[in-house]
């Protein structure tokens, strides 16, 4: 995988969505789908829940691929992740991950 960090910070080789991906997993992508829809306050279908990972030509989720506000303001300003953004630390649409995730938080900040 050429780079790891999602926009978010998340870890897509650690991320689980990537893991019911490869591994076929479908009680896996109830569980993510389940949990995203709770920290993104929308619906997440588990059959959305196709992704490796987040930069690359892969496939990704429904969510990542159009709804997510994270990636699409990170890709209109040439980001790779946002901790090359100076408003990251007070990001309301980044805390929609870094409020439930505190390792993507370490990851941004060990980018930075």
């Amino acid at each position: 995988m050429e780079n790891k960090i999602a926009f978010c910070g998340l870890n897509c080789e650690e991320c689980e969505a990537r893991k019911a991906t490869i591994n076929n997993d479908n009680e896996l992508r109830k569980k993510v789908a389940k949990l995203w829809s709770e920290w993104n306050q929308c619906e997440i279908k588990p059959k959305w829940i196709n992704c490796e990972g987040c930069h690359g030509d892969g496939c990704k989720t429904h969510f990542c691929s159009e709804q997510c506000k994270i990636r699409k303001c990170a890709l209109s300003k040439g980001f790779n992740t946002c901790a090359e953004c100076s408003k990251m630390n007070d990001c309301e649409t980044l805390k929609m991950i870094t409020d439930h995730s505190q390792s993507a938080k370490n990851n941004l900040n060990n980018l930075k």
